[in-house]
């Protein structure tokens, strides 16, 4: 891939930019398998998961700068000024054609961009999230409510400019930190919900929804992971930082048992809410038979985790997808000392995932494959089906 940006030192976010991408994918995959080695003997390594070197992000985060009028869209220098990135080769066509109106839309609503140096203006970021579908998604992050009345009713205006934005709402982050987002949003549009279609499954991100940057790459990820819920095909499962339910919907669909149970615990109401409308859409739909079962609560609370299994009955899943810190000591030994006969686990940290391993040695590492969602970067995405030793997978 060619940027005319990094080329010109505006921008040096993709730090493996110039590098050829087979060279990338390859250094990406030995550094896993190293780094896994200790604690995964005897895993099969299957081939890693490639989407395109450039145009697969859906998401923009976009820092405001500039003066009203006369705004750059994209990062910061280091003495505070905007360097504006809006033709970003990284952009997924549909977003890539959404960024540069976004861009003149500001201009047009002369909204007054955030200076970092005086701590002055109000709008920090624009956050785009763009879907399979077309649709789209915005939100204005700002320092204060002084553009919000103007943003309402201006509304009318935001749409007509960008048709295909399903949802707009403001973002309040007043601190003078280096966060992008604060606690507090408002949803200015009817719709509150972006969908986002993945096969058979639809999610439905709110506006503070995690959801993974590149659409192909998760798409595949999570038919891996319907794969291997298919072959242990358990009688329950339990997804951990199950956020808005993609992992606990694909185990829903997975061919198996229809008896199944599905339980998915996240610590965000909002996700829990997107996660129990697209589960009443499977079951409307006819496409699964599963129980399914969301719940609020901190995944790393193992006294407010329900039972996955006694021991005796079908085998047994759990999900676990957290945050790159890994799942700690205290969710690590839980899992070592439950009765579940299998566990997935999906990894953007291959160095905290080696730490969670190594403290469940009764679960063997049998499949992991790599999952490239972030071209041009050493980031990287892990996923691992561990059994239980001694478990056999194909009890009644």
């Amino acid at each position: 891939m060619q940027c005319d940006y990094f080329d010109a030192a505006r921008c040096r976010s993709c730090t493996l930019m110039g590098v050829p991408y087979a060279g990338q994918l390859a250094a990406k995959q030995r550094h896993v398998v190293d780094v896994l080695a200790a604690v995964t003997p005897g895993v099969t390594w299957l081939p890693a998961h490639a989407g395109p070197e450039s145009q697969f992000r859906n998401k923009a985060k976009l820092v405001v700068g500039g003066s009203p009028g006369a705004v750059t869209v994209g990062i910061l220098d280091r003495g505070g000024a905007g360097i504006d990135l809006r033709h970003c080769g990284l952009y997924e066509p549909g977003l890539a054609e959404l960024v540069p109106r976004v861009a003149a839309l500001l201009d047009v609503l002369g909204l007054e961009p955030y200076d970092v140096p005086s701590r002055r203006g109000e709008v920090k970021h624009v956050l785009l999230t763009h879907s399979p579908d077309g649709e789209a998604m915005i939100r204005f992050v700002l320092r204060s409510q002084k553009h919000v009345a103007l943003l309402r009713s201006r509304l009318p205006v935001v749409l007509d400019a960008l048709p295909e934005v399903r949802v707009v709402s403001v973002n309040l982050q007043p601190e003078h930190k280096a966060i992008t987002e604060g606690d507090v949003e408002l949803v200015l549009t009817d719709a509150d919900v972006l969908p986002m279609r993945l096969g058979d499954v639809e999610l439905f991100l709110r506006p503070n929804s995690f959801f993974q940057t590149n659409t192909g790459v998760a798409t595949a990820l999570y038919e891996q992971a319907r794969d291997w819920v298919a072959r242990v095909d358990p009688g329950v499962v339990l997804d951990l930082y199950c956020g808005v339910g993609g992992f606990a919907l694909q185990a829903a669909v997975a061919p198996g048992r229809r008896e199944r149970v599905v339980r998915g615990v996240e610590v965000a109401p909002e996700a829990i809410e997107s996660a129990r409308r697209s589960a009443a859409a499977l079951v409307a739909s006819g496409a699964t038979g599963a129980a399914l079962d969301f719940t609020v609560g901190d995944a790393t609370d193992v006294t407010l985790l329900p039972d996955v299994a006694d021991g005796t009955g079908p085998a047994s899943l759990v999900v676990v997808n957290p945050p790159r810190r890994g799942i700690g000591p205290g969710l690590a030994a839980w899992l070592e000392d439950s009765a579940a006969t299998h566990v997935l686990y999906s990894s953007c940290n291959v160095d905290s995932l080696a730490r969670d391993l190594a403290a469940m040695p009764s679960l063997r590492a049998r499949e992991a494959r790599l999952f490239d969602m972030f071209p041009q970067t050493s980031h990287h995405e892990v996923a691992v089906l561990l059994e239980r030793v001694g478990t056999d997978a194909t009890r009644a």
